[in-house]
């Protein structure tokens, strides 16, 4: 590749790892508010507000997946693993920074809205490792067994197990300490899946239009060639 060229695609990684990592540590930091959505009428979703910017990581590494290869799509997977547990660090030092008089927020109400980041964000740190890994093992079985055609059997495949797996686990794990209540645990489950599925099929043209993008920008003649740099 030439040298032009494969500044552009690095430049192209990072910016989708930037909109990867966006989108998962507001997912950590925003989890607490809950709201409703009836797109359909007869169906009424209960969702945490985490859950709004979370789909995109799914997105964002099924295209590097396809583009970039299953090696930089862990590595992603893993950087983000790093920013979150980063997050939670600076989170945690400060809410233990004492409040001045004056500050519009107060230690409790910081507390109050930040106090369960960090059982949040090791909830969601277990089921995000487990759940993108499964999604990209998945994503390259499906491509391999396919040779490379129907991205978007690959695209939904994937990412319906593994979000299945990350909601899942998440809900689990914020019942057991008591974040959440148990009643929830269903509803909660039955929404949150549904939800991502959705967005899920949503996204589906988005990937192909990126997909087809990066394949024209950079000269990739056949789905099995990915930028390797």
């Amino acid at each position: 590749m030439e040298t032009k060229k494969k500044y552009q695609a690095e430049m192209a990684f990072f910016t989708l790892l930037a909109i990867f990592l966006a989108s998962l540590v507001t997912s950590n930091l925003i989890f607490q508010k809950f709201f409703t959505w009836s797109p359909f009428g007869w169906y009424t979703f209960e969702l945490s507000v985490g859950i709004l910017p979370y789909p995109i990581t799914f997105i964002v590494t099924d295209i590097i997946s396809e583009i970039y290869g299953k090696k930089r799509a862990n590595q992603v997977v893993y950087i983000g693993f790093v920013a979150s547990i980063f997050t939670l660090g600076i989170v945690i030092l400060a809410n233990y920074a004492k409040a001045t008089v004056w500050s519009p927020i107060d230690d409790a109400t910081f507390t109050h809205v930040f106090g369960f980041t960090f059982i949040a964000v090791g909830a969601s740190m277990t089921a995000y490792l487990v759940a993108q890994l499964v999604d990209v093992q998945l994503f390259h079985f499906w491509k391999k067994l396919t040779n490379g055609k129907h991205l978007w059997l690959r695209n939904n495949g994937s990412t319906f197990s593994s979000q299945f797996i990350d909601t899942f686990l998440i809900l689990l794990i914020l019942c057991y300490f008591e974040v959440i209540e148990w009643h929830l645990f269903t509803s909660l489950l039955i929404n949150g899946f549904l939800f991502k599925v959705l967005i899920a099929l949503i996204d589906t043209p988005i990937v192909y239009f990126s997909v087809w993008l990066f394949r024209k920008k950079f000269g990739l003649k056949n789905a099995m060639e990915k930028l390797d740099f």
